[in-house]
């Protein structure tokens, strides 16, 4: 199996078998994800550097733009996808084995968590995984500690508030939150600080 392989298979929504042929090829995905995020996240790095060891860990380039706080975390690296001006905050953890896209102008918060995969929900089979893709929009703002499942879609503008947990699509230009989190209200161009 190789990568353009693995990712297709993960980005068909089609289960992964616990110990399969996939399953493996993640593991091995896994190691090389740990190593890099382990370089990103020992000493200081000028934003340049992260930029470069963050492009090496998803296997392609990042905008000029983009900017991270470390540490940061992820166990796959190659399924996440970013746009311009694009900032992770500090201790944001992303499984991407379902597929992160995260649109221009977005900000992610402190430990924020987008968690992609789901296991399968019969106990003889628990080692088997869903993976389903979280899609966030262009210029939204996901606070600290939110997480968010697999298979959400957060629309252009949406504000997550901190420490929401995301199970459901989230309107453009809303605000969110609570477990489960909720629309608060409508977010106007006229709303200021």
């Amino acid at each position: 199996m190789d990568l353009e392989t693995f990712l297709n298979g993960l980005n068909s929504g089609r289960p992964v078998k616990g110990g399969g042929e996939v399953h493996q090829f993640m593991h091995g995905v896994s190691q090389e994800a740990l190593k890099i995020t382990a370089e990103i996240n020992s000493g200081y790095h000028t934003p340049e550097e992260l930029r470069a060891l963050f492009s090496r860990l998803t296997g392609q380039p990042v905008d000029e733009s983009f900017g991270m706080f470390p540490p940061f975390y992820t166990d796959c690296g190659k399924n996440i996808h970013v746009g311009k001006n694009v900032f992770l905050n500090m201790g944001c953890k992303l499984q991407d084995q379902g597929g992160i896209f995260i649109g221009d102008g977005a900000l992610i918060g402190h430990n924020v968590v987008l968690a992609t995969l789901n296991h399968v929900m019969s106990p003889k089979d628990r080692s088997s995984m869903v993976p389903a893709p979280i899609r966030i929009g262009k210029n939204v703002w996901i606070g600290a500690n939110a997480t968010v499942l697999p298979g959400v879609t957060i629309g252009d503008g949406a504000i997550v508030a901190a420490g929401a947990v995301v199970t459901k699509d989230v309107p453009e230009n809303t605000v969110v939150g609570g477990v489960p989190a909720k629309v608060i209200r409508t977010i106007s161009e006229e709303d200021e600080a």
